[in-house]
């Protein structure tokens, strides 16, 4: 089993993918027991055959296809599965986060006695003002909400136990799984650990929820609405 394992979707990155892949060349070369997982998170641009020729022969790569994108969460839930490390962790395939801030949060874990009650966390800087704002609010609301403190809910990469996953229990799809695994490492009393990540701007294409007003609009009305529901389903 390796100690970690990286789950990256990817939904119509093919323009980022060979910056993403010689990072995670430099990243897996460093420590043997890494694992990244990719997961065509059902792309409609050329991401598959450009993810065929990038990896091929490369053994510390295990490759997820989903034909039909049916969520952020779900391509992260799919990768999670086929995962085979002791250490599951997530970030984005943009490049807006450094694959390598994963062996940073893997330190925690190994300088830890009991790695199974620890859930690691980055917290982003170098954001523009209204995304910091952003942030500030929905984290003051989940917190509120959820009667659980709660940070920059969004913030990559999420990192934890694969015991800790094994315990949940309908997770989300979408962009709340962010939240999900938070408030449940919360709920669990897990140590949290944060630590703090350059957040860099996208490499190529645009955000699929971050990119205008409508756009941010119906983000925050379904995560409310899962907010809402996960309050009421964990009384």
């Amino acid at each position: 089993m390796e100690r970690l394992s990286i789950i990256i979707p990817c939904y119509n990155e093919s323009k980022s993918l060979p910056m993403l892949i010689s990072r995670c060349k430099e990243v897996a070369n460093n420590d043997s027991n890494i694992e990244i997982v990719i997961v065509d998170n059902g792309s409609n641009d050329d991401t598959s055959s450009v993810l065929d020729d990038l990896t091929s022969g490369l053994t510390f790569i295990t490759r997820v296809e989903i034909e039909v994108n049916q969520g952020y969460g779900h391509g992260i839930l799919a990768g999670l599965a086929a995962a085979r490390g002791e250490i599951l962790s997530w970030t984005h395939a943009d490049m807006q986060t450094d694959l390598g801030d994963a062996l940073k949060g893997l330190d925690f874990f190994n300088s830890e006695s009991n790695s199974e009650e620890l859930f690691v966390k980055g917290r982003r800087q170098g954001r523009p003002l209204a995304d910091v704002f952003f942030t500030v609010g929905m984290s003051i609301f989940e917190t509120l909400l959820l009667r659980k403190f709660m940070w920059d809910i969004n913030a990559q990469p999420t990192m934890f136990h694969r015991k800790f996953f094994l315990t949940w229990n309908m997770p989300p799809k979408d962009f709340s799984l962010d939240l999900y695994a938070y408030y449940m490492a919360k709920k669990s009393r897990l140590g949290v650990k944060r630590f703090p990540v350059v957040f860099a701007e996208r490499a190529h294409g645009v955000s699929n929820w971050n990119v205008s007003f409508i756009s941010k609009y119906h983000f925050i009305k379904r995560t409310l609405l899962y907010s809402f529901g996960l309050q009421k389903r964990m009384r």
